[in-house]
């Protein structure tokens, strides 16, 4: 592709400032990748070879803004390679993997724009640059030293062996799991087979078959909105451990999409990387740009809640064992029992279970009450606008302020399908900015893989969904609410365990009694839900908290231990003598198996820190109980505050700072135990 080609890829001039989805054509990603990074390396040569003494002005402003190009087409494709892939963009995805890791590694071992950074970062404590410039200086420089700007040259050239390996890796993994995502459906037809099942998972069911050709059927597939929902209702007990097996098993099946030999090559890969950098362990090296710095201050906060965590689980356990003996049940209590009976516990002692919750939970409601609370917080209106996106599912919204002004745009997309990968996230077409001529609104969007009803019946949602959509949402308003000059520190741009405290502080707001009475309708009646099951779903918020919580710290364990260097040999036994070695109870699974670790595996940005979910956690109980101390959790001022110290700084500025000129403190972890209920 030619310089005088129209680049649509590039070239944004769909409306609204956003790409034309409708004329990209996957056989163009190709020559459009090709021209952007050519067009990058062009734009970092001239500033390489700068003759005059590096400024703001003249390197680092440019340097911001360069590869525009690279960065736009990277955009576009990922979110096509995540929520709406084929074979053809996967074929893509590990070609380009090698060449933009090489790419990144040419740019920050380039020991002349390392040099011109340097000389910036020897003069920030002479010159007179504002606080943010005087960060991303900072950051910047440590993004040079930790990518080995400072390593002789044979180090240079392993180094950028290992990242390109290592984008080869992470990308097989993802499309392994991907694959095992797809491949096991498990096909339920007869009304023995369907026993203990409510009607709207059925229906989710059914449409799940229908999309896999089978009109007379109910699929259970491997997505997180269908699999708990049936291992959670399903009297079939053998259907159930099918079930769990399946879902446990993905990416550790043998075959082609056996991810055991590629789990094991990244952690010697990552660890070698770390050894290269002057670090003990790619745990060291992660930490090192973390607000908790060591892995000794992670397990400080991991191992006193993991162990009250287990002695919770030890008493949740013997409860569904005796209900269990009570209804007949006189098999050995496994993993594939416990949702079930936990269920019927909880029905028992609070009288009223999740089927009952669920016809109250419609998702349009739900999108509808994040925006609420946006707006009752920080004065943001969203208005929908039809256009057509990268899947007929995405949807989009104009978030404008509270005077009219245009803050930028939000897409969702809600529904699972076979083309796009599990889990729930947030990310930006672009990220906020105001450099430039007129610097960059953000276009953020949240990607949920929520199981799709007929068109007869809403989709209904399950009360962790609903969490789901507000913490993702909470994600995409750091983004959108993002009010900074450099592009390096807009939004979500902050250190690994402070991005999840703007998602988990917002997730609070879902049960507020006025948000529930307005949104919370049943979606046959349209009658609020009732006061009482509101109240049974407060009392319940702990109920069952063992068993979560060593769900969740058991991988965030296994991924520092991972991470530590002792990963040398088979994935699955490490793991087994781990968890041991832990005392993790044989009837809880994971959350996450290292097959199919995508936080860790897929990517680099959760690797040594899967622990940031429970740090952030810390801080935002803590946040959340400044709204209810003051007796109004929409209390204006504090809104205020919540949004210029947290929501609009990304990463301006140090994040404990940040988190004390909102709250005044920072928290212990003693918080955490007691909102858990573990004590």
């Amino acid at each position: 592709m030619s310089k005088t080609d129209h680049n649509p890829f590039v070239e944004w001039n769909g409306a609204l400032g956003l790409p034309d989805f409708s004329i990209l054509r996957d056989d163009g990603f190709a020559p459009a990748f090709d021209a952007a990074l050519q067009a990058a390396e062009e734009e970092i040569e001239a500033l390489a070879t700068l003759q005059d003494a590096p400024t703001i002005e003249n390197f680092l402003v440019p340097f911001e803004l360069s590869g525009k190009d690279l960065d736009r087409i990277s955009a576009v494709f990922f979110v096509r390679a995540g929520v709406h892939s084929n074979e053809p963009i996967q074929n893509l995805e590990r070609d380009l993997a090698p060449k933009l890791s090489r790419f990144y590694s040419r740019l920050l071992m380039d020991s002349r724009l390392f040099y011109k950074i340097d000389t910036l970062y020897q003069q920030r404590e002479t010159c007179k640059f504002d606080s943010e410039t005087c960060r991303v200086i900072e950051e910047t420089w440590k993004k040079f030293v930790r990518n080995g700007a400072r390593l002789g040259i044979k180090g240079k050239e392993r180094l950028a062996e290992i990242n390109e390996r290592l984008a080869v890796l992470m990308t097989l993994f993802n499309h392994n799991v991907l694959k095992d995502d797809n491949n096991w459906v498990l096909y339920l037809e007869t009304e023995e087979e369907l026993a203990g099942l409510p009607h709207d998972l059925r229906n989710a069911m059914s449409q799940a078959a229908r999309e896999r050709g089978r009109e007379k059927a109910c699929a259970v597939i491997l997505t997180r909105a269908i699999i708990i929902p049936f291992l959670t209702f399903s009297d079939r007990r053998d259907l159930r451990e099918a079930a769990m097996e399946a879902w446990t098993g993905r990416g550790a099946n043998g075959g082609a999409a056996d991810n055991s030999l590629i789990i094991t090559e990244i952690a010697r890969l990552r660890d070698e990387k770390a050894k290269l950098l002057g670090f003990s362990s790619y745990a060291a090296f992660k930490l090192d740009s973390s607000m908790a710095k060591t892995s000794d201050m992670v397990m400080d906060l991991l191992l006193p809640v993991w162990e009250k965590a287990k002695k919770k689980a030890k008493i949740e356990q013997d409860a569904l064992q005796r209900l269990a003996a009570e209804s007949g049940h006189d098999k050995t209590f496994t993993a594939w029992d416990w949702h079930y009976y936990a269920e019927k516990l909880k029905s028992r002692q609070y009288a009223f279970d999740q089927a009952e919750l669920k016809p109250y939970l419609q998702l349009e409601h739900m999108i509808q009450a994040a925006f609420w609370v946006a707006k009752k917080l920080f004065g943001l209106i969203f208005e929908e606008k039809k256009m057509p996106l990268w899947h007929a599912d995405a949807r989009l919204w104009l978030v404008k302020n509270a005077d009219g002004s245009v803050l930028g745009i939000f897409i969702g997309d809600y529904f699972a399908r076979a083309s796009k990968q599990s889990g729930a996230w947030m990310s930006a077409l672009q990220s906020q900015h105001k450099l430039g001529w007129k610097g960059a609104k953000p276009i953020v969007y949240n990607i949920n893989n929520f199981a799709r009803s007929s068109q007869a019946v809403p989709t209904l949602l399950t009360l962790d969904d609903a969490y789901t959509l507000f913490h993702e949402f909470g994600h995409a308003l750091h983004g959108l609410l993002s009010d900074v000059t450099w592009p390096s520190v807009s939004g979500t741009s902050v250190t690994r365990d402070f991005v999840e405290l703007p998602s988990q502080l917002y997730e609070n707001w879902l049960t507020v009694p006025k948000v529930m009475e307005k949104f919370a309708r049943h979606y046959k009646t349209g009658q609020a839900m009732p006061k009482k099951l509101l109240k049974k779903i407060i009392e319940a918020k702990s109920f069952n908290s063992g068993f979560e919580t060593v769900q969740y710290i058991s991988s965030a364990l296994i991924d520092i231990a991972v991470h530590s260097g002792r990963l040398f040999n088979d994935p699955a036994q490490f793991e087994k003598a781990e968890l041991k070695r832990l005392g993790m109870p044989d009837t809880i699974t994971m959350m996450h198996r290292l097959s199919h670790f995508k936080h860790v595996f897929s990517g680099d940005d959760y690797s040594a820190g899967y622990y940031s979910y429970l740090w952030s956690e810390v801080l935002d109980v803590d946040a959340f109980a400044a709204f209810t101390e003051s007796g109004d959790v929409f209390n204006p001022q504090l809104a205020v505050k919540l949004k210029e110290c947290i929501y609009s700084t990304g990463g301006s500025a140090d994040p404990v700072k940040l988190y004390k000129a909102f709250r005044g403190h920072v928290p212990s972890a003693d918080a955490i135990i007691r909102e858990r209920g573990l004590e």
